[in-house]
């Protein structure tokens, strides 16, 4: 399986589980990563001051929709799974609850249609696709930093 479809469900659960411990220190270094993932986006992408003015505000509700929906409901799928009930779910369970998750995917997929949808107006095409780029290259090195804290540390 490629390393881009896998990183977004890596990420996710690193977020998750970031929230779960969501701490002082924790709200820093968020806050820490979302300043270096914002200078980082703005460089690669080059915006005009007019373009960021219309951008930013775009991204920042994608990004806070997308935490909220990760957080409320993968949150909970991983609750469950890491429960002792789940190695005692019926096949009628385990269904429901792979229904669900594939819903909430389904509705972050959405979302994010719907988020290059608005760029288009705001944004070149070009640029949308080095958005795209530039989240993967920043969600990369930060996992490569992280591995190489965790090999280091």
């Amino acid at each position: 399986m490629k390393i881009t479809k896998i990183l977004p469900l890596l990420i996710a659960f690193i977020s998750i589980n970031a929230i779960a411990q969501d701490g002082p220190f924790m709200r820093k270094k968020k806050e820490q990563i979302k300043a270096l993932k914002v200078a980082f986006i703005t460089n690669e992408l080059s915006l005009t001051p007019d373009e960021a003015a219309r951008f930013w505000p775009l991204f920042n509700a994608f990004e806070d929709k997308q935490q909220e929906i990760r957080q409320q409901r993968l949150k909970g799928y991983l609750d469950r799974m890491d429960d002792e009930s789940f190695n005692k779910l019926s096949d009628k369970e385990a269904s429901t609850l792979l229904n669900q998750m594939e819903n909430t995917e389904d509705e972050l997929y959405q979302l994010k249609k719907k988020f290059v949808a608005s760029l288009k107006g705001v944004i070149s095409p070009i640029k949308i696709l080095k958005l795209k780029k530039a989240e993967e290259n920043f969600n990369r090195k930060l996992l490569q930093q992280y591995r190489d804290k965790k090999r280091g540390g």
